[in-house]
């Protein structure tokens, strides 16, 4: 086998390997959930900001204090997940580098409200709100399983390039390439 060759072997090897993480934030499948996102974002705001306030109004004080705490939940999540795409959106469009979209990312608790954190009278509420927690937590959902991909990713390539052997394999591969 010439060097030659080995070094078309290795470019190929090279040229397989996929950044899943780029990849999929270039995606359609991105932009749905990006869209569905921001979507659910502003659909959350006029909601409380509208039917939400007037139904929020006629609420026994019991109920309207599980919705003051329960509409707050939501935003919070809301907020951790519109940060989570933008911070993807951001690298994808160049605005912001791998790293520092890492450590962004870092302050990001993507959670999804189980049901046992509910108040009592969560079945109580407004059905407009109950709709809103429920959309949220399932595309919550989606995305923190996203996000755990993208997380094993990052692991694994940070784990490649901190491989003892690595600069031993290299030097290596000069080396028999250089006698070929």
């Amino acid at each position: 086998m010439s060097g030659k060759s080995g070094d078309d072997g290795r470019a190929r090897e090279a040229a397989v390997t996929i950044d899943f993480a780029q990849k999929y934030a270039q995606s359609e499948q991105f932009n749905a959930i990006f869209r569905e996102g921001m979507a659910l974002v502003e659909a959350t705001a006029a909601y409380l900001d509208g039917d939400g306030r007037c139904e929020a109004k006629t609420l026994a004080q019991n109920v309207a204090l599980a919705y003051a705490s329960e509409s707050m939940r939501l935003t919070t999540r809301l907020m951790q997940l519109a940060s989570w795409l933008l911070i993807r959106r951001a690298v994808t469009e160049g605005e912001m580098t791998p790293k520092e979209a890492l450590e962004q990312g870092r302050r990001v608790q993507l959670k999804t409200m189980d049901k046992s954190e509910r108040s009592a009278d969560f079945e109580t509420l407004p059905s407009g709100l109950k709709e809103l927690v429920e959309s949220t937590n399932r595309l919550l959902t989606r995305v923190i399983k996203i996000d755990r991909m993208l997380s094993e990713e990052r692991k694994l390539e940070e784990i490649a390039g901190q491989n003892p052997l690595s600069d031993h394999m290299a030097r290596l591969a000069a080396a028999f390439d250089g006698d070929a």
